[in-house]
């Protein structure tokens, strides 16, 4: 199905690159206190959380190890499948390390609930954290809350600094709230 695009920066600032930026700073020293003395792993969730994930570990002065894992659940869609899809066949190696899973946003935990559920049965770490960039304040299809967000938000369609409508607008530097055509 053909949707007419949408221009180049649509809809509304929700938060600014600076808005984001002090707040990561703020998460980095809340993450560096938390695992200073842990073997920590950060595993991102690809593709949404890259630029959360980049700009926050570049602020977090801590020996650790990076991992990515690449999973789906929106398919393209503006609104969640209800199928959580794993693109590659092994985990990383976290056997025995405290593993902080990053993702740009906690909608209906689906994803983030999958992902912890498979860690824990498949690669035996010491411990599972979550930090998300945003976390919507809703009822979720899966009992899974963040121990870090970025931003609690309305349940809002949210795109810009890796978020994305279609795969395009994640490259945005700010975030902005639109309403994607149905």
């Amino acid at each position: 199905m053909n949707r007419p695009p949408f221009p180049a920066a649509p809809g509304r600032v929700l938060f600014s690159a600076g808005v984001i930026a002090a707040r990561l700073d703020t998460l980095a020293a809340e993450l560096t206190a938390f695992y200073r003395e842990k073997p920590l792993t950060v595993l991102p969730i690809l593709n949404g959380s890259l630029p959360f994930a980049a700009d926050l570990l570049r602020r977090i002065p801590l020996p650790l190890h990076l991992e990515c894992l690449s999973v789906a659940s929106y398919h393209g869609a503006a609104q969640s499948s209800g199928t959580v899809t794993f693109r590659q066949h092994t985990l990383p190696p976290v056997a025995d390390r405290d593993v902080l899973l990053l993702d740009d946003i906690l909608d209906t935990g689906r994803t983030l609930h999958a992902v912890r559920q498979r860690l824990l049965a498949e690669a035996a770490p010491r411990s599972v954290r979550v930090a998300v960039l945003l976390r919507k304040n809703k009822l979720r299809a899966e009992p899974m809350e963040a121990d870090y967000a970025g931003f609690d938000i309305a349940d809002e369609f949210v795109i810009g600094y890796g978020l994305d409508y279609e795969g395009r607008y994640r490259n945005l530097p700010e975030l902005r709230v639109i309403t994607p055509p149905c």
